[in-house]
């Protein structure tokens, strides 16, 4: 018989605590790893407990589920301690804790989700009080919004004032400050608590407070019926409209049918606000939202409406986040959505049903028609975008206003249309635009890719490659480029910085001679990865620059040819592509501004297989940083913006400086899935581990935070309900 292995706790060298299974968790033997079957599976243990003090917890697991948390209860009565913990892929888990008196018993969580698991690594290991208050203050200085920018004595004194005027210690309070650095777990799972606590937060309930100075709008609520469509689905949503703060709305019932247009008119003949039609006829002034009759309005959502139009006076269209409501009425599926993104628009409608179109430009982009009933309202809201955007195309974003906050809970899923609607729909746009380009379905159902075509003649590409020795490193990089392009008018820069191994010389000596293609270019100076490119694209000939790492490996020939593509459309700028890591997880999906403290890449680790967040992993898009370990532009866009930053940042967030460059000369950023390369990340270069690459790597963080601070903490590619801490697009 094969026995389930013990789960164990380690306190120090020799002292293990065994972890006995409870209920929803099973071992299968087969498959070396725990089954867990609900959410509140738990192990636990009441022998050999930790004494009082500080700890740092150490988790690592291997999961089937990538964003999920564990979470560890100390029981102690009244002084109980409940930590959730973040599982992170191919890293370990740390977290401080204070352990208090009389803990009698453990109880730890391995996932909140079912699913598989395996347990690496579990430890608790004391800490002195000075080191776990430096490690306390770091964290708030890197991970939370209040403390960031300021220095470790600062928020030290900060955190006394707090606990001096709310008469507790100030452990209680540095612990819970911290403690909020960790509640972003995983959205799709921990939105009820989120709900719960973060968006009725003083901040949030305060909106009503400033309604008196705001100019309500005036809002014409639209309201199709079709057949399927029930008076008690329309009266939800009459109920949330009249629960506004803003009470300048007027709703109209639009009807097609005319008999059932007069029977429903005297139905709901006493029902105040509301008409019945069979056209909507907004005034110019009114600001339009179709609704499908049962969907609801959040409390807020008009104030919220009102006060982005004082923000944005200009603006035409206003959108909101959203969630949906399920048959119990709670609200889940969240949809926090980015900032106005045209190459995500043309993918996909993200834009979803909270959106608000002024009365003028209703009219002009409806032309007379009316949104149909009894299905959902994504299609049509989803055309009338799309005109929008082949209205004021580049000044779009200026004419649009995004509303951080969940404005409307949709009930469940209404008929849409057919997946093939979708491409046809964005095809008959770009037809409209004037723009030429191959449409079909995306990776997604309901997606769609947009195959931009090559200039002709096709333009030179000079990919530039820097590299030290390490020809173990470059010979599968620069052999697999030249093997696997279908792209085949490229240079290929091998740009050598202080190369000394023999191997790694004749290497490049040979590839050099064997394709015409390649050259080899000599930098002898110190490392410095701008300086290096700088130079690379000032001897490069082609009208396309591509930043190449020296260990990156293409996956299929058709990668350049869509990076080509994406980079000569006249708006775009840098672009960037989908990496992995050589075990198949994502390396590289983007980049988000203000992770970590400066920025990081969008939904690493996730598995190769994962649609990511709202789908972004197979979804073309615009985002405001790309990295440069694959990254094209056009040579004028480069030499317009100064290339690369030699001088305050010799290796570190060159590349995001770079692009937000670019997206500051007016260019659009852009991140496709189409483009696929395997990257060993850093191979090379090393970690930064030594105390001279640490100064400078917080030099480096410190230049990026003066010069771009605002926006690192404001990326208009993600959404401010989502972490800055971690990488996979869970919950602030």
């Amino acid at each position: 018989m094969t026995h389930e292995p013990a789960i164990t706790v380690s306190l120090g060298i020799d002292v293990k605590l065994p972890l006995t299974p409870g209920h929803g968790v099973h071992w299968l033997a087969e498959e070396g790893a725990w089954d867990v079957r609900s959410e509140e599976a738990e192990f636990q243990t009441t022998r050999g407990l930790p004494l009082p003090g500080w700890y740092m917890i150490e988790l690592t697991a291997e999961r089937s589920v990538t964003t999920v948390a564990s979470g560890l209860l100390l029981e102690a009565g009244k002084r109980s301690v409940r930590i959730d913990m973040p599982l992170r892929v191919g890293k370990v888990t740390k977290r401080l804790v204070y352990v208090p008196l009389g803990v009698r018993r453990i109880r730890f969580r391995p996932m909140n989700a079912e699913g598989r698991f395996r347990l690496r690594h579990f430890r608790l290991v004391w800490v002195t009080p000075a080191f776990a208050r430096d490690r306390l203050v770091r964290r708030l200085i890197n991970a939370h919004a209040a403390y960031r920018d300021r220095t470790p004595r600062q928020v030290v004194q900060r955190l006394r004032e707090a606990a001096c005027r709310q008469a507790l210690s100030w452990r209680q309070v540095a612990l819970r400050e911290y403690e909020t650095t960790f509640v972003s777990l995983c959205s799709r799972r921990n939105y009820r608590h989120w709900v719960e606590t973060l968006e009725r937060r003083p901040d949030a309930l305060a909106v009503r407070d400033g309604l008196a100075s705001l100019l309500p709008p005036s809002v014409r609520v639209v309201l199709p019926m079709g057949a399927t469509n029930s008076p008690s689905a329309l009266q939800a949503t009459l109920a949330s409209l009249r629960g506004q703060a803003v009470t300048t709305w007027r709703a109209v019932a639009v009807v097609a049918d005319p008999t059932r247009q007069a029977a429903l008119a005297d139905e709901l003949a006493r029902e105040p606000g509301l008409s019945v039609a069979r056209q909507a006829c907004p005034a110019p002034d009114e600001w339009v939202l179709c609704m499908s009759p049962g969907d609801r309005l959040a409390d807020q959502a008009l104030h919220s409406l009102a006060a982005a139009l004082e923000a944005n006076p200009r603006a035409q269209l206003v959108y909101g986040d959203e969630d949906r409501i399920d048959a119990e009425g709670r609200r889940q599926a969240p949809r926090f959505k980015p900032a106005w993104n045209p190459d995500l628009l043309l993918s996909q409608a993200y834009l979803g049903r909270a959106v608000f179109f002024r009365g003028d430009a209703w009219q002009a982009l409806a032309a007379g028609r009316e949104p149909p009933g009894g299905r959902a309202p994504e299609p049509w809201v989803h055309e009338l975008a799309l005109g929008f955007l082949a209205r004021w195309g580049g000044q779009a974003a200026t004419r649009c206003a995004h509303v951080g906050r969940i404005l409307y809970h949709a009930v469940d899923a209404l008929p849409g249309v057919p997946a093939a609607h979708w491409p046809t729909l964005v095809g008959h746009h770009l037809q409209e635009r004037g723009l030429m380009a191959e449409v079909g379905p995306g990776l997604l159902t309901g997606s769609v890719r947009v195959r931009w075509p090559l200039p002709e003649p096709a333009p030179l590409v000079s990919l530039l490659v820097p590299t030290r020795d390490g020809v173990e490193i470059l010979r599968p990089c620069v052999d697999a480029i030249l093997e696997r392009t279908a792209y085949r008018h490229f240079e290929l820069l091998i740009l050598d910085n202080q190369s000394r191994c023999p191997e790694t010389l004749a290497y490049m000596a040979a590839v050099s001679r064997r394709d015409p293609r390649v050259r080899v270019l000599r930098w002898d100076h110190p490392f410095n990865y701008s300086a290096i490119n700088n130079f690379g694209a000032s001897q490069a000939r082609g009208s396309v620059i591509g930043l190449i790492n020296n260990d990156v490996e293409p996956i299929d020939g058709a990668w350049l040819d869509e990076l080509v593509s994406q980079a000569c459309r006249p708006d775009i700028g840098c672009v960037g592509a989908k990496l992995y890591y050589p075990d198949g997880t994502i390396q590289h999906a983007g980049v988000i501004l203000g992770l970590g403290g400066v920025a990081g890449h969008a939904h690493r680790f996730f598995q190769r297989h994962e649609e990511g967040y709202g789908g972004r992993l197979k979804l073309v898009q615009n985002l405001s940083a790309v990295t440069a370990a694959c990254l094209l532009l056009r040579r004028e866009v480069f030499d317009a913006v100064g290339g690369l930053n030699e001088s305050d940042l010799a290796v570190a967030y060159n590349d995001v400086d770079l692009c937000l460059k670019v997206r500051q000369a007016g260019y659009r950023n852009l991140w496709t899935p189409h483009a696929e390369l395997y990257h060993h990340e850093s191979v090379s270069r090393g970690a930064d581990d030594t105390p001279k690459k640490r100064a400078r790597a917080l030099r480096e963080a410190d230049y990026m935070r003066r010069t771009w601070g605002k926006l690192l903490d404001t990326d208009p590619a993600y959404n401010p309900n989502l972490t800055l801490i971690h990488e996979d697009f869970s919950l602030r």
